[in-house]
């Protein structure tokens, strides 16, 4: 195992070493790409706030709610039969408590007029708007609460199968109307990251890290799955808990993959861009490589090529490109997809062989490792001239020659967003458990979450024998 670890470790500095060389021999070549000043000449010539716009924006957001049922068979499948009912209902009712927590509450923090580069003022529950105003506001308000559900929906994977139905709901409710929109404000609403140049285009830090920190924080709150880690003769012995199926957990994979052509190129706000198709296809390289290298980490670690681990390095690298899909090329695309691939399969082995932290799905590896990283390479790969106005990225990232700023402003906004999460969650999820709210009972756990929780079997009509 441990010669296993060097070879890969030795095959990411490598990869790390040649990323230089790669990008140069881009920046050499006669690729086409535009600055962001040739861009905003291309659209002087078109409405931007056009029926083009309106449609655009709308059919993206409703890509992105399809992403609810992709999280929703991803979870089902990696899990055992017995929590069926309880996932579905968690991944509905977490959008629908989620979406009135933004209305009310949420969206005034995270787009409303600014107080101190720390949270919005105004525009709670859409009031006191400009009907002059009104029908970009709802229209803004719809393609972002399908991003507030995504950060919410990707704790329930971590917390899987021991979790009360009630305290999801509790949780859900404080990040969407709270955690998710402060961190939000800062860099999507004017804050004082955005001020500092921060560029997260689609959400690997707002979206994905925020959802991965607070998924990190319920999983070792909560603690691990009965059996998942047994002591035998003085030492932890970590037993596999398979899920039930994996037709699901691939569908809800493709589902996913296909949400993200809303996800990232709809976050243009702008049905006229011409960058649209280029955040599509870096979109497209960064999960197609993700998912690449973690099939070949996982077949030379595991020895046979694991169909979860590829699953999870499709939407690694899907997190990965998140941030960096629109200020990067495509060849730094794919090699932003390689690194997530061999991330993702390193992490859940640390997060479950070392650390003990149980998350059924993976989704702290996925979301939070990989939304870090994305941030960063943005701070590497990002274009010279593609983020032109923007005080840190003028010259593009590191590895273009644009220096060291940048890539510290995203550092920063990965540290200051993952300290306020696990700060609001952490307490969230410690006072749940302090009250006795948060876990269910081990009897109950055992028989499974649907007919203690919900009184309901997905599979009525089929015994399960379990004896974990």
């Amino acid at each position: 195992m441990n010669k296993r670890l060097l070879v890969i470790v030795a095959s990411v500095l490598l990869l790390g070493v040649f990323m230089p060389t790669f990008v140069a021999a881009q920046s050499a070549g006669d690729s086409v790409t535009y600055t962001k000043a040739e861009i905003d000449g291309l659209l002087e010539s078109k409405a931007t706030t056009d029926a083009t716009t309106m449609i655009w924006m709308v059919v993206g957001a409703a890509l992105v709610f399809i992403m609810q049922a992709g999280f929703a068979l991803v979870e089902v499948g990696l899990t055992r039969a017995k929590n069926t009912a309880n996932i579905l209902m968690k991944n509905l009712m977490d959008f629908c408590l989620g979406s009135l927590a933004f209305f009310f509450i949420g969206f005034g923090i995270m787009y409303g007029a600014d107080k101190s580069g720390i949270f919005g003022t105004d525009q709670f529950a859409l009031l006191g708007i400009d009907p002059a105003d009104w029908a970009g506001k709802m229209r803004d308000w719809f393609f972002q609460v399908v991003f507030a559900a995504t950060a919410a929906t990707i704790v329930s994977g971590a917390v899987a199968e021991r979790i009360k139905f009630k305290a999801y709901l509790i949780y859900t409710v404080f990040l969407s109307a709270l955690v998710y929109p402060v961190a939000g404000h800062w860099i999507w609403g004017g804050g004082w990251l955005a001020g500092l140049g921060m560029h997260d285009f689609a959400g690997s830090t707002v979206v994905h890290s925020i959802g991965g920190w607070a998924a990190l924080m319920g999983a070792i709150i909560l603690g691990p799955r009965i059996g998942k880690y047994v002591k035998i003769d003085g030492k932890t012995v970590v037993r596999a808990i398979p899920g039930h199926n994996m037709t699901f957990a691939m569908l809800g994979v493709f589902l996913l993959w296909f949400g993200w052509y809303g996800f990232n190129p709809a976050s243009t706000l702008n049905g006229n861009d011409p960058m649209i198709a280029h955040v599509a296809v870096t979109t497209t390289l960064g999960a197609a490589a993700g998912a690449f290298a973690a099939m070949l980490t996982a077949w030379f670690w595991f020895k046979k090529p694991d169909v979860s681990m590829t699953m999870n390095g499709a939407l690694a690298g899907l997190v990965a490109i998140t941030a960096p899909c629109y200020a990067v090329d495509p060849i730094p695309a794919v090699i932003i997809g390689l690194v997530a691939g061999v991330l993702v399969v390193l992490s859940v082995e640390f997060f479950d062989k070392l650390l003990h932290i149980d998350d059924p799905v993976g989704a702290v590896s996925v979301h939070l490792v990989n939304g870090i990283w994305g941030t960063l390479a943005v701070g590497l790969f990002a274009a010279p001239g593609r983020l032109a106005g923007n005080p840190v990225f003028e010259n593009g990232g590191l590895f273009f020659g644009g220096g060291a700023a940048g890539l510290g402003v995203q550092a920063l906004g990965v540290v200051t967003v993952g300290a306020w999460v696990c700060l609001t969650m952490g307490a969230v999820f410690g006072v749940l458990k302090a009250m006795g709210k948060l876990r269910v009972p081990k009897k109950e756990e055992m028989q499974g979450l649907d007919i203690n929780e919900h009184g309901a079997d997905a599979y009525h009509g089929f015994q399960h024998f379990s004896n974990m």
